[in-house]
């Protein structure tokens, strides 16, 4: 799969809970969008990434 535009390997059924939990990322504060749909945060442990599927992690930044 590729994150942030970056070839990963990870193992077939990955969720997206599973994957940030990989990447040591904590989860509060950012958004998954896989194949350019956002993954809502409620479905995160339901929702797995294909190893073809693009996904993007972002954070929310304050700022003004």
């Amino acid at each position: 799969m590729r994150v942030n535009g970056v070839v990963r390997e990870f193992a077939a059924a990955t969720s997206v809970s599973e994957l940030l939990a990989a990447l040591g990322i904590d989860p509060r504060g950012i958004a998954v969008a896989i194949n350019g749909e956002v993954a809502p945060r409620s479905r995160w442990a339901q929702t797995y990434i294909a190893t073809d599927d693009a996904v993007e992690i972002v954070s929310a930044v304050a700022g003004g």
